[in-house]
């Protein structure tokens, strides 16, 4: 029964995707003649079809990479890509934690290498195309070095926790792994803007003296306390710009990319960062982790109880092992096929995102200039060539922003 389900799942996902996607390159093309109506003002023809084409061009690489993914996910498991890997890795190591580790570092490897050419495409191709890449592929290597180095460092270390956790903490193993993985996941929110980011970028202090005093006055009156201001050589890789909160507690600060300081004036860097605000006073980061964590525990109890089925492992294309335990196996089975189930929850997350940046959008309106936020996503829709005609189900099904034409109709009625 959990073969056709999984079977009929995955069907499922594939149609979808390839509909929606194929809803957003036909709905994009069709209004890639005409500049919308708001927009005609501050958008120009080419820049209008310049995003159109970049949107299709992205799509339809996601589109191949739907097909690929699926096909990846069906020789892992009903084809018996998994149950090879699970003999054999128990053949050279025989029971025991290296094994476990093997085994689920083996299939991380192996997906990461079929999805690669599509990144290397997307970089190269598609970004390059259109004027955004920045990267050189020595330095795309380098990345990929010190991002799979850090990941072995932090992640095998925390596998190796979960599987003595699976193995000695009776049925309710799956508890201790989430106290685990709740720590594991603030201990990174501690470290990742001082210790893991500037292994990947150069941050320095905001140096322009007018636009931190202007900033540091913006914070006070919102109550923000943060560790400093920075800017990050974003440029080095990427045309695109943002800005972004990092951290957690004491160790938060507030970073603008280069490209984007270069690109808008001080009075849309300050409605920009006063949106940022918005979330941290509306608590949306909070709820969002505890939304995440809450997730997390049902994610964990599911994988409790199947762990402990053989129809689990048999209907997914896999015998369980009968000489030692099946942590291992249970782990990377469960996550692998996971998302084919959970797929069509996909909108509620994106539905709850859009909702908290109308929030955001309404803070910022309120402490700084509706209209300078306005100018400021303008100038950002225009340079990260972000359509502005995007399919309304495929944007609602995926967008975590509004489309630009919501989220600025909502900033223009907004009470002086």
């Amino acid at each position: 029964m959990l073969t056709y389900l999984f079977l009929l799942a995955l069907i499922t996902m594939v149609i979808v995707k390839l509909w929606l996607a194929s809803r957003q390159i036909r709905h994009v093309a069709r209004h890639r003649q005409a500049v919308p109506a708001r927009f005609a003002d501050t958008i120009t023809l080419d820049a209008h079809q310049k995003a159109a084409d970049y949107t299709v061009a992205k799509t339809r690489l996601s589109m191949l990479d739907i097909g690929v993914s699926a096909a990846v996910l069906l020789g892992f498991t009903l084809l018996g890509g998994l149950q090879w890997l699970n003999l054999f890795w128990l053949e050279t190591f025989g029971p025991g934690y290296a094994y476990g580790v093997a085994l689920i570092a083996s299939v991380v490897l192996i997906s990461s290498l079929v999805e690669l050419p599509f990144s290397l495409y997307g970089q190269f191709g598609i970004e390059e195309r259109y004027g955004f890449n920045k990267m050189t592929l020595r330095l795309y290597f380098a990345d990929l070095v010190k991002s799979t180095l850090i990941g072995a460092a932090l992640g095998l270390p925390l596998l190796v926790a979960v599987l003595w956790l699976m193995e000695r903490m009776g049925d309710l193993w799956w508890v201790w792994t989430w106290v685990v993985w709740m720590g594991f996941n603030l201990l990174l929110l501690v470290l990742y803007p001082t210790v893991i980011a500037p292994l990947f970028n150069k941050f320095e202090p905001l140096e322009d003296l007018s636009l931190k005093q202007r900033i540091e006055a913006l914070l006070q009156r919102c109550g923000f306390a943060s560790k400093g201001l920075f800017v990050m050589d974003g440029s080095r890789r990427s045309a695109h710009g943002n800005a972004y909160f990092t951290g957690f507690g004491a160790s938060k600060r507030i970073v603008f990319f280069d490209t984007l300081l270069n690109r808008l004036d001080a009075d849309e860097i300050e409605a920009v960062l006063a949106h940022e605000l918005g979330h941290f006073k509306r608590h949306h980061i909070l709820k969002r982790i505890v939304v995440t964590f809450a997730i997390s525990l049902g994610v964990l109890a599911m994988l409790g109880w199947l762990a402990g089925k053989p129809w689990f492992y048999t209907g997914l294309g896999v015998e369980p092992n009968l000489m030692t335990d099946n942590n291992a196996l249970a782990l990377i089975l469960f996550f692998l096929t996971l998302p084919v189930f959970t797929f069509l929850l996909g909108p509620i997350a994106s539905l709850s995102s859009r909702k908290h940046e109308f929030e955001a959008d309404a803070y910022a309106a309120g402490i700084a200039n509706a209209n300078h936020l306005v100018s400021a996503l303008v100038k950002l829709y225009k340079d990260n060539a972000s359509t502005l005609t995007p399919d309304p189900v495929y944007s609602a099904f995926y967008y975590s922003h509004p489309p630009a034409s919501q989220r600025i109709a909502r900033l223009e009625a907004s009470p002086a």
